[in-house]
């Protein structure tokens, strides 16, 4: 085990502290905004909406992880069909914060539960995020590998607007 300076340890909080002030705020009116990536052939938008709801689980990448960790009860997740779709489908709702993720027991890994709300009247493809200038910083141009990723209000509202969908009682 190598034993790290308290040096080091500051320098690592610091580097931290700067990273999350410098993340714009993926939260508006106590509500936070996600993006989760799922292949569509693994678990399409329509056997998730069938299932009524899913354990989020499986993930190995620790920011990824971490999302999920801030991820509160009724925040907002759009979900992105990866692979072959490379869509936004649908808006889910998180069901059940943050818990040890059931297919690694004791491994530090964590999981949420989803439920869908209501499907995008149109999906909406990578391409046409790219093009928009309002999605401009959009984490997953940055880290397409993130599974789990923050969105700013801005950009959630974008993709609903690109989908022709509004939200339901607005």
């Amino acid at each position: 085990m190598v034993k790290k300076s308290p040096e080091a340890a500051a320098v690592k909080k610091t580097v931290a502290a700067k990273s999350e002030a410098a993340a714009p705020s993926n939260r508006r009116d106590g509500v936070g905004f996600w993006l989760a990536k799922i292949e569509l052939d693994v678990y399409p938008w329509s056997k998730f909406v069938e299932d009524k709801r899913t354990v989020w689980d499986g993930v190995r990448n620790y920011t990824a992880r971490n999302n999920l960790r801030a991820m509160k009860l009724g925040d907002r997740v759009l979900y992105y069909h990866s692979g072959e779709g490379k869509a936004v489908v649908g808006v889910a709702t998180v069901t059940r914060e943050a818990f040890e993720d059931p297919t690694a027991p004791g491994e530090g890994w964590s999981a949420v539960e989803l439920a869908p709300l209501f499907p995008l009247e149109k999906s909406v493809s990578l391409a046409e995020m790219k093009k928009s200038a309002a999605m401009e910083g959009f984490m997953m141009f940055r880290q397409a590998q993130l599974s789990v990723l923050a969105v700013t209000p801005a950009q959630f509202d974008e993709v609903l607007r690109i989908g022709k969908t509004s939200l339901p009682g607005s």
